[in-house]
């Protein structure tokens, strides 16, 4: 018989009533320090006090009233958002999969509306992770996300990550964007470098393509800068964003330059929902707590602290761990061992991680987690490569 709840998740057998900070409390009372933060998505902590207290004003006054009239929470976050990006404007999703959605659409109407209807083409690249409609398994094309699923949505090009002479021969005057990235969160915390998206950028810019960076997993402040893409020096013409923006509250945006958001006129796109007063409010508070001076800087500096600890852990258990990858707080560990093993014995220390593409866990904490978690957090990593060691033995 099937369960209430369509079973499409291989869950862990975990449920927690409670979470404060870094960490969760199970059913049973037990406590686990949380490095996955429900995939980069709590970006400061659980029950933060500031968010709480936002959430529960806003609540008390007025949740939704839909996109027929203006929204003052949606505009402050909005105008929040233009000061401290590229962007000269946004529009407000429930999801970075809706975020991907528009960001297709807005592309397309672009070149519509440059007279070029047929420049439809968006290049993408193996290991993406755009969302799960239609439109966005269609833009990654991974066999695990298409399968059984077709027709697909035609007009993307799928590139081997990392060939840069595929990419000069994709990339043509016929080309409407690409759509990348900065960091690869599923894909296994693979970080396209700085030489790359400026060179990516260049690209765009003689061949007129759009570029689209998707900042849903690595953005808000997770690589210790508000977004990713700023440690490269570049700025795309529209960005993704969702997961860190609403603190946990479902929030997604895409961000654009007003050049590529030319087509997107009143009736071309909605949301019944996007941009509620309420995700809104939350998504404001959240924005100026990161954008507060010294916030980006305590990212890196727990970062850098997170990373060398975990190079030590490499060194300590070469049978289990290859290597660390990843920027400021979007850590991964490649593994020697099966990444779902380590997965479950950080499981048995009451750590949760996060499993990814390449044979990595993803290591997603609050951007505001204390230094004396980070420390627990590589004592109980230690003790769970201890535990794959001896089941292997």
């Amino acid at each position: 018989m099937i369960p209430a709840v369509l079973p499409t998740y291989n869950r862990a057998p975990l449920a927690f009533t409670k979470g404060e900070g870094s960490w969760l409390t199970a059913e049973d009372g037990t406590r686990y320090l949380d490095l996955g933060a429900g995939i980069a998505v709590n970006a400061l902590g659980h029950a933060h006090p500031a968010l709480v207290a936002t959430l529960t004003e806003q609540a008390g006054r007025l949740w939704h009233v839909s996109n027929l009239y203006r929204i003052p929470e949606q505009e402050r976050l909005a105008e929040l958002l233009v000061e401290n990006t590229f962007a000269d404007t946004v529009f407000f999703t429930n999801s970075g999969t809706e975020a991907a959605e528009l960001a297709i659409k807005m592309v397309r109407k672009y070149w519509y509306e440059k007279g070029q209807p047929e420049r439809v083409e968006i290049v993408t690249f193996e290991g993406s992770f755009h969302g799960r409609s239609t439109g966005a398994i269609a833009a990654a094309g991974a066999e695990k996300m298409v399968k059984g699923f077709g027709p697909l949505m035609p007009g993307f090009t799928h590139l081997k990550f990392g060939d840069h002479d595929a990419l000069r021969a994709a990339v043509t005057d016929r080309t409407a964007a690409v759509m990348i990235e900065p960091i690869q969160g599923e894909g296994g915390i693979r970080t396209l470098p700085d030489a790359c998206l400026k060179g990516l950028r260049d690209l765009c810019d003689a061949t007129g393509a759009l570029l689209v960076f998707d900042e849903v997993q690595c953005g808000m402040g997770r690589t210790g800068k508000l977004f990713a893409h700023e440690w490269a020096g570049v700025t795309p013409d529209i960005m993704m964003v969702a997961k860190g923006i609403g603190g946990g509250f479902p929030l997604g945006a895409v961000l654009a330059t007003e050049g590529a958001a030319v087509g997107m006129t009143a009736g071309s796109h909605g949301s019944t929902y996007g941009g509620n007063p309420l995700g809104c409010a939350v998504g404001a508070k959240v924005v100026e707590i990161v954008a507060e001076d010294g916030f980006l800087d305590a990212v890196g500096a727990k970062g850098a602290r997170f990373r060398q600890g975990l190079e030590g852990l490499v060194a300590s258990h070469p049978e289990v761990f290859e290597g660390v990858r990843g920027q400021g707080l979007m850590l991964g560990l490649k593994c020697k061992a099966t990444n779902t093993d380590v997965v479950k014995a950080a499981y048995a220390e009451h750590l949760l991680t996060v499993p990814a593409a390449d044979n990595v866990i993803r290591l997603l904490p609050a951007l505001n987690i204390a230094d004396e978690d980070i420390a627990e957090a590589l004592a109980r990593l230690d003790r769970a490569a201890s535990r794959v060691k001896a089941d292997a033995a």
